[in-house]
């Protein structure tokens, strides 16, 4: 191909010469003229059959407004000669009065004033006093409709106002119009829906002897306007605010229907009466429509035919717009492009080269052109390498492998060395031969820059997410494919996606995950920003049920992927460290609340025992002194009686005052004031305590004691309030076991004492039996806690404070469960305290 000249920039339209302004003209009314006859002539005929439309309907309007007025004379004239009608009854009733031939001959005229008046359904003559003397037609079962339809009540108020007006007045008067309420079955409910009464005064000598009265039905007002209009026309009677009276056909008008409306004057006294026409449609002229029809086709074949000498003109123009549009967008791509073209000839000697490569190579146009290989814009380390990628790029059986194109340099003439890749083309003439070649370069220098920058950029982000202690994944949701995984999520859930829904709690919602997917992408294809649906989760703590019991802190959320597909990415922090230490934390302050409560516990204790020690120190003295007073002074029968009692109550006293003492010091951690002490009087004295509430409850204690047991070294107060607080647990359990009814056969609590020669050194044992339910596996690992109890009321430091007793005395005390002879069931419980012979101190001492 030969050289392409630079185009030079167009001249300002202003600039053109004159004769290519009037060729411009010329041509623009030679393709225009079609185009205006066609405006022109579509105009004209729109005009003609406008003009022919609103003509036409002048006709009609003007044939509309004389039928009103034909039908409107005819109504008032129907009025007119009705009350003519009644004025000459009237006269005859006043001329005889007493001649009963004249009065018939006036009802023979009423008769045939209904029977010729369709409008009129009946005339009654009433007298001065509204009293009714005769009707026309008579009233009977068949006749009188209204009181049969139960609607008198409403004509008769509206007869009674027309004679009260016609009898103030003087003159003929009319009533408001009546709807009466009529069922559907009745055969002239339609035409009787609506009536209304006109009334003439009978006046003789300036006095009223009398009324005649005719009701009308609004229906039959209708009947006077002849059939054939009526055919044509819709009439339609109207009060002042709209409402229809009667209407003369059901037929719908059309849409577009011409209607006209007029008052009518019935009378003087009479209400507001308006008459409205509307129009049917008309029938079809098929002679009008045709002339239409033929008059469009013709409009419509010249329109066609104008039309195709505008395209044809049109096309001629077009083609060397074309042209003219096509050279200037070549120039104008060439010169805007950034990608730099050079176009060789058969001997690789440049013939063309765009303003792009020019500004890429520093050189200009005309020191480029004629040039061959090797190029000065070749950086000179480089030329041998790039002349032979260009030999073995021109080369025409390889051409076809340089879709990706060669990467190359090429050397400013300010000296700066820029990366190119380098695209070649065949150039084949119109003759399908082949003239040259044609080269496009493009600037990679930045690109490539980037590119390296990127993957760096990829290295170290790469190293942070492998180097993370917490699980990175990237699930797809469309094919539930793993799309990327750091090294903690690969050691810890495999190379799979299963982990990633496990920690997302979705193993079973596949289905779900593509619904959402499926959703953001209908949001992505209508144009919705989705900003808000990328939004992070709030993170969620769970606990893998795999069997490594580890948590989890998962966060997750939806994100673009790389192919622009939709994936969710989801982080994972093992936090069972941190769960661990929490639930150590939680324990440790369930602990210090336990403590705290003891304390406060201490605490009452002691402000209880100083509360309570002063009046029952003053109830002993009491108890004394009474009993001093009454020795000498009583029968000795009376003194045996009370004197005891009074005895037992002030003993008593000091050992309630002694045992509070002792749970006070206890309670302050002091040691227990210890004696040597027999176990059979301690036992004695708890059944003796207990022993009043179990008859109150129809149970029994049973105790066994050991012969010949040794006094041992202990706090009797302690160990005493340690069997009461057994026995009246034992009594509770039986008691909850047997109802009130069956009490006679339950089984006493048991108390034992005895020596355990079965350990080393020998112990004293102490154990209390019940015959209750047994002790639930959850109560037994919890009892001896302090604030737990399976009572209602009860405070839960009963058992607690009797092992810690016990614990003091350096003993034991544990539950046990009886079961019944088949192992079957718990038929009871024993509890076992186990006490040294001797204490600790007494042996040191020894």
């Amino acid at each position: 191909m030969g050289h392409i000249p630079m185009k030079s920039t167009a001249l300002p339209s202003l600039l053109i010469k004159p004769f290519k302004w009037l060729r411009k003209i010329r041509g623009f009314r030679l393709v225009y003229t079609p185009l205006l006859a066609i405006v022109l002539f579509t105009l004209v005929m729109g005009i003609i059959l406008g003009t022919l439309h609103l003509q036409e309907k002048g006709q009609q309007e003007s044939a509309l407004y004389r039928e009103l007025s034909f039908a409107k004379q005819r109504i008032q004239l129907r009025f007119a000669n009705n009350q003519d009608t009644l004025n000459t009854i009237n006269r005859e009733i006043a001329a005889s009065p007493d001649d009963s031939k004249l009065m018939l001959m006036a009802r023979d005229q009423a008769d045939d004033l209904v029977i010729n008046n369709h409008e009129i359904v009946k005339v009654i003559w009433i007298s001065d006093k509204n009293q009714r003397l005769w009707t026309v037609p008579p009233a009977n079962a068949k006749t009188d409709w209204i009181s049969k339809t139960q609607n008198d009540q409403a004509a008769n108020a509206g007869l009674l106002s027309a004679i009260e007006l016609s009898r103030i007045t003087g003159r003929a008067a009319f009533s408001e119009f009546i709807t009466l309420n009529l069922p559907n079955e009745e055969p002239l409910a339609k035409e009787r829906k609506t009536i209304f009464w006109q009334v003439a005064p009978n006046i003789v000598g300036g006095e009223v002897i009398g009324f005649l009265a005719a009701l009308y039905t609004t229906q039959g007002i209708l009947d006077v306007i002849p059939g054939e209009l009526k055919a044509h026309y819709r009439f339609t009677l109207l009060t002042d605010n709209d409402r229809v009276l009667s209407i003369s056909s059901d037929r719908d008008t059309p849409k577009r229907a011409f209607s006209n409306q007029t008052s009518l004057d019935i009378g003087v006294l009479s209400p507001n009466l308006t008459l409205r026409i509307d129009t049917y449609p008309p029938p079809t002229n098929l002679t009008f429509r045709m002339l239409i029809g033929v008059v469009l086709g013709l409009c419509a074949f010249v329109i066609w035919s104008l039309w195709s000498v505008l395209k044809q003109m049109q096309v001629r123009q077009e083609a060397e717009a074309n042209l003219r549009t096509e050279t200037n967008f070549r120039n104008a791509m060439e010169n805007s492009t950034p990608v730099g073209i050079r176009a060789h000839d058969m001997q690789k000697r440049i013939t063309y080269v765009n303003r792009a490569f020019c500004e890429m190579t520093g050189w200009t146009a005309k020191e480029l052109m004629g040039l061959t290989p090797p190029f000065p814009f070749w950086p000179d380390s480089r030329r041998d390498e790039l002349v032979d990628k260009m030999n073995r790029a021109l080369k025409s059986e390889v051409s076809s492998s340089m879709k990706k194109g060669i990467e190359g340099a090429i050397l400013r003439k300010d000296g700066t060395l820029i990366q190119t890749r380098t695209f070649i083309a065949p150039l084949i003439n119109e003759k399908g031969k082949q003239t040259g070649w044609v080269t496009s370069l493009i600037d990679i220098s930045e690109p490539k820059k980037i590119r390296e920058e990127l993957a760096a950029s990829q290295e170290r982000f790469t190293t942070v997410l492998e180097g993370l202690d917490a699980a990175v994944s990237v699930v797809s949701l469309e094919t539930d494919e793993l799309l990327f995984a750091n090294r903690f999520y690969r050691e810890n859930f495999g190379n799979d996606s299963k982990g990633h829904f496990q920690l997302a709690h979705q193993e079973n919602k596949i289905d779900t995950l593509h619904t959402i997917a499926q959703d953001l992408q209908d949001y992505v294809r209508d144009g919705i920003p989705t900003s808000f649906l990328y939004q992070e989760s709030e993170s969620e703590e769970i606990q893998l049920d795999d069997g490594s019991n580890k948590w989890y802190e998962v966060r997750r959320r939806f994100i673009p992927w790389v192919d622009g597909h939709l994936a969710q990415l989801l982080i994972a922090t093992d936090i069972t460290m941190r769960k661990e230490a929490d639930d150590v934390a939680r324990q440790q302050e369930e602990r210090m609340q336990f403590t705290s409560r003891l304390t406060t516990m201490g605490e009452m204790a002691s402000s209880l025992a100083h509360e309570l020690n002063q009046p029952l120190s003053a109830i002993s003295n009491y108890c004394m002194g009474v009993a001093k007073r009454l020795e000498g002074n009583l029968d000795p029968a009376l003194t045996k009686e009370i004197l005891p009692a009074l005895e037992k109550a002030s003993d008593q006293a000091h050992r309630a005052g002694t045992i509070i003492q002792r749970i006070r010091g206890f309670v302050k951690r002091s040691e227990p004031q210890r004696k040597s002490s027999a176990i059979s009087e301690i036992i004695s004295d708890a059944v003796g305590l207990v022993e009043i509430e179990a008859h109150r409850h129809r149970l029994s204690i049973a105790s066994n004691i050991a012969d010949n047991l040794p006094n041992v070294d202990l706090d009797p107060v302690l160990i005493l309030q340690v069997l009461v607080n057994l026995l009246k647990n034992g009594l509770d359990s039986t008691r909850e076991a047997y109802p009130l009814s069956s009490r006679w056969s339950a089984p006493p609590v048991k108390i034992s004492a005895d020596l355990d020669t079965s350990i080393f050194p020998a112990m004293l044992r102490i154990q209390v039996s019940d015959g209750g339910a047994g002790i639930a596996e959850s109560v037994s690992q919890r009892m001896f806690e302090p604030f737990f109890s399976t009572k209602s009321d009860g405070m839960g430091m009963g058992l607690n404070i009797c092992r810690s007793i016990i614990e003091s005395h350096h003993g034991r005390l544990w539950a046990t469960n009886t079961m019944d002879a088949e192992h079957t069931k718990l038929v009871g419980c024993t509890f076992t305290i186990l006490l040294p012979l001797e204490s600790p101190e007494t042996k040191g001492a020894v």
